[in-house]
């Protein structure tokens, strides 16, 4: 069975690999950093090394063990394109997604430098949608990084939103997430930025995902923006929906 998650915008998590270290604010108050201290003392197995970067070959093909087409996470607690990640088991995990093609894979980085990088050699696939997070309008530059990919699906998470996000180039750009941080010493998010970022989705014809107002108690704050949810997704592609509808399982 999937390793079911509770983020908004997915619906399960796979982490073929755990373990990162910080490259931008965004990082300050990690979650996955959090979490990894807590499985280790716990004792989960792919925890020992707490949150220093560790690869799991026994993880790799899971998803092609589960059947029910679903929206996957990909290193929910790490970072596939860390410089320390070796080139082939990159490939390998790319592998894996084209091969269990009813689910979509989302893959997100907050190193778009890399994926540049890599494109040329990434076998892309219609049901693998590459992401990159922007938290603050110095980080908007990975925007362009992620607009040269060959990915079909391309997002943004602005999340943790630590500032505005005035004049973004949205062109190529499929989806956008927004939310604030969360947990302890969570950082400020202000309604206008959020309306902003929102205002500049509709003009571009760019889908947009409301995740949270964030906090140390985010249940409290809920996720109500101007008394509305938004939980707008990319269009599927054509090929993918085909792939669902066909049931095409391994």
């Amino acid at each position: 069975m999937a390793t079911q998650s509770g983020i908004e915008w997915t619906e399960a998590t796979w982490n073929p690999l755990t373990g990162c270290t910080k490259v931008s604010p965004g990082c300050k108050h990690c979650y996955a950093e959090r979490l990894s201290r807590r499985l280790h003392a716990m004792g989960q197995p792919n925890y020992a090394n707490g949150f220093r970067l560790t690869l799991h070959e026994h993880m790799l093909e899971l998803p092609l063990r589960w059947k029910k087409p679903q929206a996957i996470f990909v290193n929910s607690m790490s970072d596939l394109f860390h410089k320390d990640v070796p080139v082939d088991f990159i490939l390998r995990v790319f592998d894996v997604m084209g091969r269990a093609d009813w689910h979509r894979f989302q893959v997100l980085t907050k190193r778009p430098e890399r994926v540049a990088d890599l494109d040329p050699i990434l076998p892309w696939r219609p049901n693998i949608w590459m992401g990159t997070s922007v938290e603050t309008s110095r980080y908007a530059p990975r925007i362009g990084l992620l607009r040269g990919t060959g990915a079909a699906v391309k997002f943004l998470s602005l999340e943790p939103l630590l500032g505005p996000l005035p004049g973004l180039d949205l062109g190529g750009i499929d989806w956008a997430i927004v939310g604030g941080e969360s947990g302890p010493g969570a950082r400020p998010i202000e309604e206008g930025w959020v309306l902003d970022i929102r205002d500049q989705c509709r003009a571009a014809g760019v889908a947009f995902f409301f995740k949270q107002w964030g906090g140390v108690q985010k249940k409290r704050t809920g996720r109500l923006l101007q008394g509305r949810t938004w939980d707008e997704m990319p269009t599927m592609h054509p090929e993918q929906r085909r792939a669902v509808l066909s049931g095409n399982l391994v």
